[in-house]
């Protein structure tokens, strides 16, 4: 029995496209829901797809019913504006009290709202991985170069702060050079927090960047994610390298990742 088609809800970021060329690969059918503003317009080249407001959520259900879309997948990053910036249909002033409530409580509580409404809708939410089984980081060492005992200990130290950083649904992300926080992710996302720390480091080896999925998060939505980009990035810095949750975290484009990733002398790891 086929597959029924697959709604795409995408943000930014090339995990979109991902699901969408992997969907055509096995001949599936799909529709993407872009947004104007976040979504990446490549995303929608040669496929299906409805532009929408971020604030059209009454067009956004219909559309997916339109399309006979019983599973639905949210991908991609998606900024967070103000309330007072979104043009809202009818259906979405009927959610804008539980979206500034779960907004004051961050973004886990966000995307919560958001998947309990397409689920009281009858729509299926799955996630991103249940679609592409290899987007998890595995455990150990990817790539050729491995984290020494200095780095090892930063790792461990990232960890234990970044646990703390997401039990209060902030950030997913920590960066930590010589056994001492450099910074937590916060708005500006992990690029922004590369650069952010890039300036802060002092002398040595270089920093490490730690993600870890946070303690109770919703999977289906926003795993935390790393890809070539953020290798790129990182090599900028002068960072030494990568920690991430393995099994809890995406890793986009992992082969051309992990060719940068060697390309530029950084190391990658999935640790428990």
């Amino acid at each position: 029995m086929a597959a029924s088609r697959l709604g795409i809800i995408a943000g930014g970021g090339s995990l979109p496209g991902l699901i969408a060329r992997a969907c055509e690969g096995e001949g599936r059918e799909i529709l993407v829901i872009a947004f104007e503003g976040e979504t990446d317009p490549a995303t929608c080249v040669g496929v299906p797809h409805r532009w929408l407001g971020l604030g059209a959520v009454g067009t956004l259900l219909k559309s997916l019913r339109q399309a006979d879309c019983r599973e639905v997948v949210l991908a991609g990053a998606i900024r967070r504006p103000s309330l007072s910036s979104i043009k809202v249909d009818l259906r979405g002033m009927r959610l804008m009290g539980r979206i500034a409530r779960a907004k004051a409580r961050g973004d886990d509580a966000l995307l919560s709202v958001v998947i309990e409404e397409l689920e009281a809708e009858g729509f299926t939410v799955i996630g991103a991985d249940d679609l592409i089984t290899t987007l998890c980081a595995p455990a150990g060492v990817l790539g050729g170069r491995a984290p020494d005992e200095d780095a090892e200990r930063d790792i461990a130290i990232g960890i234990e702060a970044a646990r703390a950083l997401g039990a209060q649904d902030i950030g997913q992300a920590v960066v930590v050079q010589a056994g001492r926080v450099l910074g937590v992710e916060g708005v500006e996302g992990t690029d922004g927090l590369i650069k952010r720390c890039a300036a802060l480091q002092e002398a040595g080896p270089g920093a490490v960047l730690v993600k870890m999925k946070k303690p109770g998060q919703e999977r289906r939505a926003d795993l935390p994610t790393i890809g070539a980009t953020t290798i790129e990035r990182l090599a900028e810095a002068g960072f030494r390298g990568v920690a991430v949750e393995a099994g809890e975290t995406l890793i986009l484009e992992r082969v051309q990742a992990i060719a940068r990733a060697d390309e530029h002398g950084v190391f990658m790891v999935g640790v428990s």
